[in-house]
Order: C-alpha cells, then structure tokens, then sequence
C-alpha cells in the first residue's frame, strides 16, 4: 500500500506479526513493574510521580528515588501503587522498588519533561523516511533525550501493561524507528529548556480515531454505544485466532492459483515476449488495474559489460507493496513480505551474472491498496563497480492469479472500538506526563463531520483516565494532499480540518497548522522537521508560557462591506504578509446567498484585515479560505512566517454531515 494512498488502508496488516501478550500480570508473586518503568527512563518533573506494579498479595511495597521514598501495601490481587513527591528536572538517580527479600533496581533515571507522542502514520513516520535522514540521524546524539516506543497491540480488554519495551538513550541507533515528528518536538524542547525529555511513541498507522478512545466514552455513542459496552465480553484471543486462520487460507489461495508459480515463470528460458508492458515505478493500480489484488509478475532485462560482472553488484527496487520474491537470471536473490514501505535492495551474487544481457523476475503479491512496484524513478536500478543502471520505464509483466475467493475481513486496529486504547494506552496510566502531542485524522476523513465530536470525546476521555486534569492537548492540523483543486469544490479533508479546528474550544488545546508543507502525491509529507517545530512553538507558549507567537492567521470575524468582505484575524503577530510577495493572495473564494462559492480576489489591507471579493458575486455573504484537500501555493502568513489556517464563515451543510 504506498504512501499516495489514503491512509485508512495504510498499515493494516501490521496485524500479521501480532504476538499475544507475556507481561506480568496482578497476582503473580514476583515484583515488577510496567515495561513504562526502565533503565534511562525520564519522570515528569513538578507532580507526584506514580509508580505501580505486581508482588504477593499482602505484601509491604518501598520505593525510593534520590533522596525521597514512598511505602505503599499490595492488594488482594498483588497490585500495588504508591506516590513519589514531586521533584525538579535532574538525574540520573536510581530508582528502587523493595518487597520483601526482593528489589528492582532501575538505573539512569531522569526527572524532565515527558511527552505522549500518539496518532496513526504521520506520527509513526520513523526519521529514516524525514527529509535529511542521514544527516538527521547522525546527529541524533542526546544522551538527556529518552525514548520509549509502545509495541503495537490491541485488545478488547483494557491492559494492565505493554508488550516489552523499554527506554533508550536518544541515539543515531535509537532515532532512526523513532517517530520523526515526535523527535523534532523533542529536540526543540531540549534545546529551548534545556531540561531532560522523555517521549513516549505510541501510534499506528491507518486507524482511525474511535480505536484510540475508550469504551467507557463510547458507552453513549449512538452508532457505537452498544459494540463498546459489550467489548469486554469478546475473547480476543479466539478472535485473532480465527482471523489469522482466515487470512492464512485466503494467502495460501494465492499460491495455489498462481500460474507463475506453477509454470515458473522466473526460470531462464521462459519466453514472455508475449507479456504487456507497465511503466514502472506505479502502483498497477494507477495503470488501469484498480482492485486487483493476489500475485503480478514483473520481467525486465540489463545489460552488463565484462568488467561490471565479477561484482559487486547491488539490484534496488524501492518499496513494493506488499511483498515481493526477486530472482536474477532464475535464481532467488531476496524477499520482503508484508512489508509495503521497506526499500527492496539486494546484493547479486557474482557467479549469476554473465556479459551481455540478463533477466530480474519481481514476483509482487498484494493483499489490498495499489500495490506493485512504487517508488521513486531513481530508486529503481542496478548499481555495479562502474556505473547505475536506471530500471525505470517500461517492465513486462503478467498476472499470475485469477479471480480470488471474496477476501476475509481482517481482525485490525479500526474493527472494533477501544482496541489501541485498551492495549497501547491504557497501560500507561497513570504514568506521569506533561502532555500529548497528536498526529491524526486521516482515516476519519470520510466522516469529518462526526470528528468534530469524537475528537474532542477522546481529548476529554485521556484527561479523565489520566487524573491529571486537563493536561496540554497540542494537535497537527491535515496537511494539503491530492492533486491541486483549482476550483471550489467540497472536500472532505477540509472538513476534517475544521473538525480538528474546532477541538481548540477544549481547554490547554493547540494546533499545528500543516496546510502549506504536504506533498499532493505522498499521504506522508517528508518535512517533519516544520511539523515538530511548530509543535514545539505552540508547547513553549501555551505550556510554558514564552512569549511568542505560535500560530499563523486564525480566522475571528468577517464584516460585509458592500460588494466585499472584511476579514479580521487574531495572531497576526506585528503584521499580516503575503509570504510570496504577491498583491492578490491565493486560496480564497466567496459565495452569495446561493452558497455557489467562486474564486476570490483578497488583499491585505493597511489594518491587518484582508478584503475579499469577486466580481462573479455581487452581493457576498461568505468566504472560505483553503478549503480544498489540497488548495496549492497560499500566501496569506504572519510576519512570525507561519500561515493562515484553513477557515470558512458559513455554516452551509457539507458533504460529511448527516441529515
């Protein structure tokens, strides 16, 4: 499933490495505690720090940490809790956990700032994928940096821990898999506070944002109150199990119809001249082949010179949705499976090459999304001792598999409510946090309207679950993505933007606007650097109280003037700009009392306001700025550079909202 795609078929089939859970549980006679609690992990500096875990029932709990320690008592079921007070950001110290004859004893704690780092694939989206990843990494050396990545799980019961896991120095190693967006914020803090930080990853990709709320919250939900108050009721475990069965047979179909396989179609002196030709790099779905799902195979012939054929040589395909099997002149060379953004690069073995022409056979199986061979032009070729030879451009290829059974439903992340709440929060609480950054919306965008609410429901419902009162909530606003719109027209991301917009009335809320940094064809805009600094500007202002500005333009009110609009602005900092020098800024349109919105001209006027009119509009009544998936190169900014966001000032019915 390549990253064009929208993201709530992304990462659906994380589910096929699903493991169960092995962590302690309560009742088990020996101490321990959540894999949250580690070596080199960091504590949230200024309130009571809450440690837990498991003992003996009726047992005496000690813990200590620097110079300060709390007792507490194990309950009928071995669970226990107690309350460290409140310290100042420093370390490391040692954290010690004493029951009875036994002790754990945790190493290069520290006491900081702690971050919730939460959402689906815009958040996980790891720093070896951000612009300048290789430079980004190396530099990744912060040893007063910590990071903690929540295994991905799922359940219907709530948690009372994570799969293993724990925390890791901020290294090259380390921050590679580590989200990028996540890091970028983490980054800015330390260097602003110069106080320890501790960010805490807990994202998965394409799930929408029920699976993130608790059952307890949806109890009232119209649509989803009765599935929520009979989750607990379901055994998970028999659950996956069927679903893995089914998925497992509904695979082993694919192999058992795959003509190429059975034909071996990869053996030199198979004659596929007869195959149709595919430019590559594509999705096959974008080539005329939508839906189509099970095995394709790819041909394609190179030529080497006698010097390039005793090595090394190294075959680099780019991402191939979902799995591949690649052979050289019919032997294998690699393999990847169900792995849709992992870059395919495999070394050839001297002895299988020859002087003169020959053969790559890419066996591609997709089970949902674009699938094919996907990337970038440049990462396709073959790289010898002398030279790159570009394989972009026209490959043979032919089907391998016929018409497929119906494909089971997959037991993932967005089946049911609660699941990523249950197994991947949850389990959390009550560890200590300063707040929650989130990356989300996305999978929701079908029913923006909705998100307005269930948004706003699930900030509400970590608040409570947490017991830390409304803690610092900040959000990223959707990118621009798909193609331009030049016309005003009804989308559902701008929808969903003002949904995420509209969370702002919660209180210690802030959004980072994207709309002027995503890409029209990647769903996963590569500059995360702008994404985690504009997070980090609206936490250093809204929880940290600095004196700057953090937000682009947001819309206030609007006054009619005759055949135009006046448009005022709150964070304009010391003046509105057109960040591109322009006269006549981009992105807005305006309607009459028909609600026909036409393109706009707009200016700036000498009072920080902007002017809105078209002369297609007489008398206008509204205005909407940016409200496209993607409304192209906009100019209106704020002298701090950060732009406008997104707005409209109607409340006409749009296309997700129910009757």
């Amino acid at each position: 499933m390549p990253p064009i795609l929208q993201s709530t078929a992304l990462c659906l089939f994380f589910i096929c490495f699903y493991i169960q859970p092995t962590s302690s549980q309560p009742g088990q006679p020996c101490l321990s505690l959540p894999h949250i609690f580690s070596d080199h992990m960091v504590l949230q500096r200024g309130q009571a720090i809450k440690v837990w875990g498991w003992a003996a029932p009726d047992e005496t709990i000690r813990v200590e940490l620097d110079n300060k320690s709390a007792v507490g008592r194990t309950d009928e079921h071995g669970g226990w809790e107690v309350a460290l007070p409140a310290m100042d950001a420093g370390g490391p110290y040692e954290l010690k956990v004493h029951c009875m004859d036994s002790v754990v004893v945790l190493k290069d704690v520290l006491v900081g700032e702690v971050w919730l780092c939460s959402g689906q694939s815009n958040m996980e989206w790891p720093m070896s994928l951000a612009n300048d990843a290789k430079q980004e990494i190396a530099a990744a050396d912060f040893p007063q940096i910590r990071l903690f990545t929540v295994p991905k799980d799922m359940n219907t019961q709530p948690l009372g821990n994570t799969l293993p896991a724990q925390w890791e120095r901020c290294s090259p190693a380390a921050a590679a898999d580590f989200s990028a967006v996540g890091y970028f914020f983490g980054r800015h803090l330390h260097e602003n506070l110069g106080v320890p930080i501790g960010l805490v990853d807990a994202t998965w990709g394409g799930t929408a944002v029920e699976t993130w709320t608790s059952a307890e919250a949806l109890a009232g939900d119209p649509e989803l109150g009765e599935v929520a108050r009979g989750l607990e009721e379901r055994d998970f475990e028999d659950m996956m199990k069927r679903s893995r069965a089914e998925q497992a047979a509904w695979e082993k179909a694919i192999d058992e119809q795959d003509k190429g396989l059975k034909e071996e179609w990869h053996k030199e002196g198979y004659d596929w001249g007869g195959w149709k030709t595919m430019e590559l790099p594509q999705p096959w779905e974008d080539a005329g082949y939508e839906g189509l799902d099970g095995a394709v195979w790819f041909k394609r012939a190179f030529t080497l010179a006698a010097g390039e054929v005793a090595g090394p040589v190294k075959l680099e395909l780019g991402p191939i949705d979902d799995s591949d099997v690649t052979y050289v002149n019919g032997v294998e060379v690699g393999r990847m499976i169900n792995q849709y953004n992992a870059d395919r690069s495999y070394a050839v073995p001297a002895g299988l090459l020859r002087e003169g022409e020959n053969t790559i056979t890419v066996r591609v199986i997709d089970t949902g999304g674009g699938g094919g061979i996907y990337g970038e032009p440049e990462a396709l070729k073959i790289i010898t001792s002398r030279r790159s030879i570009s394989l972009a451009g026209p490959w043979h290829f032919s089907i391998g598999t016929g018409e497929l059974p119906p494909r089971p439903a997959i037991l993932h992340p967005n089946s049911l409510p609660a699941l990523l709440y249950n197994a991947m929060i949850h389990p959390l609480i009550p560890f200590g946090i300063r707040g929650a950054i989130w990356y989300q919306g996305e999978s929701n965008a079908g029913d923006a309207f909705r998100y307005r609410e269930r948004f706003r429901l699930m900030i509400r419902d970590w608040r409570k679950q947490w017991g830390q009162g409304d803690f610092p909530f900040l959000f990223v606003q959707l990118a621009n993505f798909h193609e331009e719109q030049k016309e005003p027209a009804e989308s559902q991301w701008a929808e969903l933007r003002e949904s995420q917009a509209r969370a702002l009335k919660e209180p210690h809320t802030g959004m980072a606007v994207a709309i002027d940094i995503g890409e029209a064809d990647d769903i996963h805009p590569r500059n995360k650097q702008e994404v985690g600094r504009r997070l980090a500007l609206t936490a250093r202002a809204i929880v940290y109280g600095e004196a700057l500005e953090y937000s682009g333009p947001v819309y206030r009110a609007s006054k009619i003037e005759d055949n135009r609009i006046r448009l005022y602005f709150s964070h304009f900092g010391r003046q509105l700009i057109s960040r591109h020098g322009l006269e006549w800024l981009r992105g807005f349109s305006v309607a009459g009392a028909d609600g026909v919105f036409h393109p706009a001209q707009a200016r700036i006027s000498e009072d920080n306001t902007v002017l809105v009119s078209s002369e297609a509009v007489p008398a206008p009544r509204y205005v909407r700025y940016a409200w496209a998936d993607n409304p192209g190169q906009l100019d209106l900014y704020n002298d701090a550079g950060l732009p406008a966001a997104p707005f409209r000032t109607d409340e006409l019915k749009v296309s997700t909202q129910k009757p």
